[in-house]
């Protein structure tokens, strides 16, 4: 599936997966040229996990899977930085990268396929049944899932991948996997990973 698209990355030391919101705060001057840039343009921007350097300061190896984070609110923190509120979108692979004088790394991307809508099996219940368990201790949880799809292998799969006590490398290893019920196997195989330490 080649959708030729340049998508500026913020590398980061977590994985972003689709429907999940995360927290930013952003100074350094390439990221809040970014954020203009996204601004005006009215698109998202990528991230990705660092597989090798740092968050600040030279530009870091992302990894070659990442998700598309569309930018929900923005504020200005206590500390004057701006923070911002993403939500994970699309996933997609890097082909190629380059970086500006700023330090920015610009990818060249192909967009991954939707997750197709699959019921979610027998073998898998128990995880629908944890993740409602963990949703029932979240507050305001049914506020950040409003909508909730128990149902749906590829929902609850990204909803587990995203409230578990994952290892950012395993959290990667999901996002990669294109198939919800592969995903789902994983996680059964990670929850007794979790449940074991």
């Amino acid at each position: 599936m080649h959708d030729d698209t340049s998508l500026p990355l913020f590398p980061l030391r977590t994985v972003l997966v689709p429907g999940a919101a995360l927290g930013l705060r952003v100074f350094e001057p390439r990221y809040l040229d970014l954020v203009r840039e996204c601004g005006r343009r009215g698109s998202g921007f990528g991230i990705c996990l660092i597989l090798d350097g740092d968050e600040s300061g030279a530009p870091a190896t992302p990894a070659g899977v990442g998700t598309e984070a569309r930018i929900e609110d923005f504020d200005t923190g206590p500390d004057g930085l701006l923070t911002l509120r993403v939500r994970g979108a699309r996933r997609f692979h890097v082909r190629r990268t380059r970086v500006r004088d700023s330090g920015l790394i610009i990818a060249d991307v192909d967009w991954c396929a939707a997750d197709p809508v699959i019921d979610l099996q027998p073998e898998h219940a128990l995880l629908g049944v944890v993740l409602r368990k963990i949703l029932e201790h979240i507050d305001g949880a049914d506020q950040a899932f409003p909508e909730p799809h128990f149902d749906d292998a590829a929902w609850v799969g990204w909803r587990l991948a995203e409230l578990l006590p994952l290892e950012q490398p395993h959290r990667q290893q999901l996002l990669q996997l294109d198939d919800p019920d592969e995903r789902l196997e994983t996680l059964l195989r990670l929850v007794d990973v979790v449940d074991d330490d």
